[in-house]
């Protein structure tokens, strides 16, 4: 697994992840919220299965 994702990408990743999870904690939005796991796991690892089938590479690299 190379990492395809730039860290502005995984950092709104996380949060996102985190406030879907918080909201559902919280009762404000239904059982849907635990969506946010995907973004969460997918930011924390630095790899999306979505952009490699897609090519999609938001990581810059170092030559």
């Amino acid at each position: 697994m190379t990492r395809n994702e730039g860290t502005v990408d995984r950092v709104l990743r996380i949060v996102g992840g985190l406030a879907l999870i918080g909201l559902t904690l919280s009762g404000t939005i239904g059982v849907w919220g635990w969506i946010g796991i995907v973004p969460l796991l997918t930011g924390a690892v630095g790899w999306c299965p979505a952009y490699s089938i897609l090519g999609i590479k938001t990581c810059t690299m170092k030559s």
